[in-house]
C-alpha cells in the first residue's frame, strides 16, 4: 500500500479484484463467516451508556464489522439508570464470559472503559487468528475522528442533543454514519443532517427503520379497501418509562468522578450538573431528549410514514398534561417550557397526496389512549398497552405491539383479509439480520438503505414540530414545510433550532 493510497480506497480496489479473481473460496482460506481483517468496517462507536452497550453485543457478532474505538465523557461509571437492577451487568457479562463480572458491585455499569473491556474481551475469544490489536479510548468525539485515520464509519448511541452534532461532524470527514433516534432534536439541526448527507454522499442509516411488518399489512389492506377510505391512525405508547420532572433540579451535587460534563452538555448552555438531566432520563427535557414520542415513534410510525407517503405535516397541536403547586396557599399551575409532560396527545394533519386525501395522525403517550371502538364491546375486549388504530370511514383496523396479529373491524369485514394475517406477525430475528445486512452493504457501496437519512425528514419534522407545540402548552402550529417557518406563532420559530454554547455552532 503506497503512502498515497488510505485503507478506505485500498479496500474497495482489493474487494473488487478479488471478485473478480474468485479463485479461491474466503470461507476456504479462513473458515466458514470469515472476513479478513483490511477487509472489515472500522467503526467508531460513539456512546456507551447502557442503550450502547447492549446494542453493541449485535455488532461484535457480525464478521464484516471491527469496532476499533470507543467513545464517551464517562469513563467507567456505576449511576447509570436501566430497566431493571441487574439486567445490564448480566448482559456484559454474558458477553464476556464471566458470570461473576462484577457481581455485587454497587450501581449500574456503563463508560467508554467499560465498552473497550466489551469490545477487546469478545474479539480475543472471536479472533485470536487476527491478531486483534486492541480498541482505542476517546472522551471527546472530535479527537476520535481526527486521530482515527482508517475509520470508516461511526455508530451514534448518545444522548438526543448530541445527534445532529457528531453525525455532521462525521459525514464532513467522510464517514458513513448508523444513527440511533432521533435524527436530531431540533427542526433545522434535522434538516441539517439530511443536507449533509446529501451533499457528503455517505452512507447512511437510520438505526430505528426497518420494523414495521404489521404496518405492511395494514397498508395492504387498506389499499385493498378493507375499511374503505383512510381518515385517520392512531398511535399509542406506555412511555415515559422515566421520570419527566415538572421542575427544575435546584440541587448542586458532586459531579461525578471520571464525567466529563462539560463534554456531554456540548452545544447545550452550561447549566449545574444534576443527574436528572443524564443516562436514561434526559429524554424527558425538550434541551436533551425528545420525549416518548422520539423514544417509540420513530420505532412504530416510520413505516407508517413510508407507506403512505406522508410529506411534513401542515399542522400541529397538542393536548399536554400538567402539574399544579400550592404557594402562599393558592393552587397554581407550575409554568413549565423545559420538560416534556408526564401524558399527552399530538395531532398531526397532512394535506391530501395523489389519491390519499387528507388524513390525521395521533400520538398519544403517558397512559393515554384513544376511545376503543364500540366493535370491541361485543368481544369484551381492551386497547392493548400499546397499538395502533387505523380509522377508515367504512371500518378499522386494529394492532398490538406484543406480538398480536392487526384485525379488521367489524368481523364481517374481516373475512376475505383474514388468510392474510399470518404476514403480520414479525420474525424479529431474521428482520434484524437483514436489516445488520442492508447497512453493511450500503457502507460497502450497495444500495441505500430504507432508513437513508435522506427519507427522514417528514417524521424528523413532525416530531420536533411536536416538541414545540408541547413546549407552548398545547398551541396551535401551522407548518409552511417549503419556508421552514411556523407562519400563525413567528415568536414560536426560534424553537425550530437551539441556543448554542460558543464554539459548538453548526455549520451552515
Amino acid at each position: 500500500m503506497t503512502p498515497h493510497m488510505n485503507r478506505r480506497k485500498f479496500l474497495g480496489r482489493t474487494a473488487a479484484a478479488t471478485a473478480a479473481l474468485n479463485l479461491v473460496p474466503r470461507h476456504v482460506l479462513g473458515g466458514t463467516g470469515f472476513v479478513a481483517p483490511n477487509d472489515k468496517i472500522h467503526f467508531g462507536y460513539i456512546g456507551c451508556g447502557t442503550q450502547g452497550l447492549r446494542e453493541m453485543m449485535d455488532m461484535l457478532a457480525m464478521p464484516e464489522v471491527q469496532i476499533t474505538s470507543v467513545c464517551d465523557p464517562v469513563k467507567d461509571g456505576n449511576n447509570y439508570v436501566d430497566w431493571s437492577r441487574d439486567g445490564m451487568r448480566a448482559v456484559i457479562s454474558q458477553a464476556l464470559g464471566k458470570p461473576d463480572w462484577r457481581k455485587g458491585e454497587p450501581g449500574i455499569p456503563g463508560g467508554r472503559e467499560v465498552a473497550r473491556e466489551v469490545v477487546e474481551t469478545c474479539y480475543a475469544r472471536q479472533r485470536a487468528a487476527e491478531r486483534f490489536q486492541g480498541c482505542a479510548t476517546y472522551i471527546d468525539f472530535r479527537e476520535l475522528l481526527e486521530k482515527e485515520k482508517d475509520l470508516d464509519a461511526v455508530r451514534i448511541m448518545t444522548p438526543d442533543h448530541l445527534h445532529a452534532t457528531v453525525a455532521i461532524a462525521a459525514m464532513n470527514r467522510g464517514k458513513h454514519v448508523l444513527l440511533h433516534k432521533p435524527l436530531a432534536n431540533r427542526v433545522r439541526e434535522a434538516r441539517l443532517v439530511i443536507e449533509t448527507a446529501r451533499r457528503t454522499k455517505t452512507a447512511t442509516h437510520f438505526l430505528p427503520a426497518g420494523a414495521g411488518a404489521q404496518v405492511r399489512v395494514i397498508a395492504r389492506w387498506v389499499r385493498a379497501g378493507a375499511i374503505g377510505t383512510l381518515r385517520q391512525v392512531h398511535n399509542w405508547s406506555n412511555r415515559p418509562v422515566w421520570p419527566q420532572y415538572p421542575t427544575l433540579p435546584t440541587e448542586a451535587p458532586p459531579i461525578p468522578k471520571d464525567f466529563d460534563w462539560d463534554l456531554w452538555l456540548g452545544p447545550a448552555l452550561p447549566r449545574p450538573y444534576h443527574p436528572h438531566y443524564t443516562h436514561a432520563v434526559f429524554r424527558g427535557w425538550y434541551e436533551f431528549g425528545g420525549g416518548p414520542i422520539a423514544d417509540m415513534g420513530h420505532y412504530s410510525l416510520w413505516p407508517v410514514f413510508r407507506e403512505l407517503d406522508l410529506d411534513p405535516p401542515i399542522r400541529v397541536d397538542s393536548t399536554p398534561s400538567h402539574v399544579c403547586t400550592v404557594k402562599d396557599q393558592v393552587s397554581v399551575k407550575i409554568p413549565n417550557d423545559y420538560s416534556f409532560p408526564a401524558a399527552c396527545t399530538i395531532r398531526f394533519k397532512f394535506a391530501a397526496k395523489g389519491d390519499r386525501p387528507a388524513l390525521d395522525l395521533f400520538w398519544y403517550d403517558g397512559g393515554i389512549k384513544p376511545p376503543a371502538p364500540d366493535e370491541l364491546d361485543s368481544e369484551n375486549q381492551e386497547l392493548p398497552a400499546e397499538g395502533m388504530l387505523w380509522v377508515g370511514d367504512e371500518g378499522k383496523i386494529i394492532a398490538g405491539f406484543l406480538g398480536e396479529n392487526p384485525r379488521v373491524l367489524p368481523a364481517s369485514r374481516a373475512r376475505e383479509f383474514t388468510a392474510q394475517t399470518a404476514a403480520a406477525k414479525p420474525d424479529r430475528a431474521n428482520a434484524r439480520t437483514a436489516r445488520n445486512q442492508a447497512w453493511i452493504k450500503a457502507i460497502q457501496g450497495g444500495d441505500p438503505t430504507e432508513g437513508d437519512f435522506l427519507l427522514a425528514g417528514p417524521i424528523s419534522e413532525a416530531f420536533n414540530l411536536g416538541a414545540i407545540s408541547l413546549r407552548l402548552g398545547g398551541r396551535r402550529l401551522l407548518w409552511d414545510a417549503a419556508r421552514q417557518e411556523i407562519t400563525n406563532l413567528p415568536g414560536a420559530n426560534k424553537y425550530l433550532t437551539r441556543e448554542y454554547r460558543p464554539s459548538w455552532e453548526l455549520p451552515g
